[in-house]
């Protein structure tokens, strides 16, 4: 009796201090960022009494069975989920400010406005030189405007484009390295600590990379091993067992995203790569308003022009060169070339009718009021993804405190947990004290 109750009480020692082990390591581990607490889960050690004693239980102690990780999988899915909504929102609303401040930095607005003003300014002496000087500066620096706001778009899409690459190489590496944690889970021993320290890890790959691009993931149940697509269910599988796709980026002349794995098209509506790729559709939008007011503007002062004649009696000629606003730029030299005098008007000439249908020429085609349009198109659309990036935000938060209100470490629970194992450690330790008195007392009877 004495040796079966040394044995037990060994045994509950063995479980005590592997279950303070584990609470150490959970109070060690409290901050690190994707580890997910562990408990010791204990099992009764019990067998039949042997031949001739089928009716009886010979008491052998307890064991532990398993270290088990306190995660819940359908949490940690929202929380990836919720994520990768929430980075695309965050990366797509810094691309569009970025877009604003590239027009509106470049003060593009106040520019047509001064083309504009300067020429109501001019019909009041069509032949002033000086007049004629600031008309042409006028139409100068709106010209170099329009190229300048082109040029910082550009730099805005390559910014977008560049941190979509990077993204894409990113989880290009991370599904990479899951699928080497794929193939050691497929080794690991069920229920051992090699084991949840890789299953942590997979889920902290799996939680980077919906950071980058909205995947599915599928874990298996026997082996908790990952098969990841990009997009929903039927998208192009990045993860699969030991082996890893490519997701592959394209740029097409517009300027925005297109994604494979391995030729295989890829949809990614969520994280940040998404989000770049929806700035970059809206920046492509934007460019493609911004040439078309640039070339309306040209044609209509052009226009005008080829219907007067400059100021030495000749006819006139494009005030403006290019198509778009790229390559916008001012073509005449001198104030003196603008047409301020109908067709077959004199030298010097104090007409300004062509001036006055030059006006009107304009403010029909409204390039300024246009412009204000495109600004207050971009700036609505990014109140509006403020709007759904704060909702995003709040029930990113709520899901990742629930996971870990679920899976993180509680310090006050741990500290509660060492004080109770450490007293059933002595309580153990008491046991085989106690064991061992009684088998020296048995020994003395004998």
């Amino acid at each position: 009796m004495a040796s079966d109750l040394l044995s037990i009480a060994a045994s509950g020692a063995r479980a005590a201090k592997a279950a303070l082990d584990v609470t150490s390591q959970n109070i060690a581990n409290a901050s690190t960022g994707g580890y997910v607490r562990r408990s010791a889960t204990l099992a009764e050690v019990a067998s039949s009494g042997g031949i001739g004693r089928i009716g009886d239980i010979s008491l052998s102690g307890v064991r532990v069975s398993g270290i088990t990780r306190n995660v819940d999988a359908f949490r940690q899915a929202e929380v990836r989920r919720t994520g990768s909504d929430l980075s695309r929102a965050d990366a797509e609303l810094s691309g569009l400010g970025n877009v604003q401040s590239a027009l509106e930095q470049t003060n593009l607005y106040g520019s047509i406005t001064g083309f504009e003003a300067a020429l109501r300014q001019l019909t009041q002496n069509p032949a002033d030189s000086s007049l004629r000087a600031n008309a042409l500066a006028s139409t100068k620096t709106m010209a170099d405007t329009f190229r300048l706001a082109s040029s910082e778009l550009d730099s805005a899409g390559q910014g977008m484009q560049f941190d979509a690459s990077a993204g894409v190489a990113n989880v290009n590496t991370m599904t990479a390295e899951l699928a080497r944690t794929n193939l050691q889970l497929a080794r690991a021993s069920t229920a051992s600590s090699d084991q949840t320290a890789l299953l942590d890890k997979r889920d902290q790959l799996l939680q980077q990379i919906s950071g980058y691009a909205g995947i599915t993931a599928t874990i298996s149940p026997v082996d908790g091993t990952v098969k990841v697509q990009a997009g929903d269910a039927s998208g192009p599988v990045l993860v699969d067992g030991g082996n890893a796709g490519t997701l592959n980026m394209t740029t097409a002349a517009d300027g925005t995203l297109n994604f494979d794995v391995g030729g295989a098209a890829a949809t990614l509506s969520s994280g940040s790569i998404a989000g770049d790729g929806q700035a970059l559709t809206k920046l492509a939008q934007v460019r493609g308003d911004l040439d078309t007011l640039a070339s309306s503007v040209i044609g209509t002062v052009n226009s005008a022009q080829a219907n007067g004649v400059a100021l030495d009696g000749s006819a006139g000629q494009p005030l403006l060169s290019g198509t778009g606003a790229a390559d916008m730029a001012l073509a005449a030299s001198d104030g003196s070339a603008i047409a301020t005098a109908p067709a077959g008007a004199g030298a010097n000439s104090v007409d300004s009718s062509n001036l006055t249908a030059m006006i009107s020429a304009v403010d029909t085609a409204s390039p300024a009021g246009r412009m204000n349009a495109l600004l207050f198109d971009v700036s609505s659309t990014i109140a509006a993804r403020t709007t759904t990036r704060d909702a995003l935000s709040s029930i990113a938060l709520t899901a990742k405190q629930s996971l870990d209100a679920q899976a993180g470490v509680d310090l006050d629970t741990e500290a509660a947990n060492l004080v109770r194992f450490q007293q059933a450690f002595q309580a153990n330790g008491k046991v085989m004290q106690v064991a061992s008195t009684l088998f020296d007392t048995m020994l003395a009877i004998r």
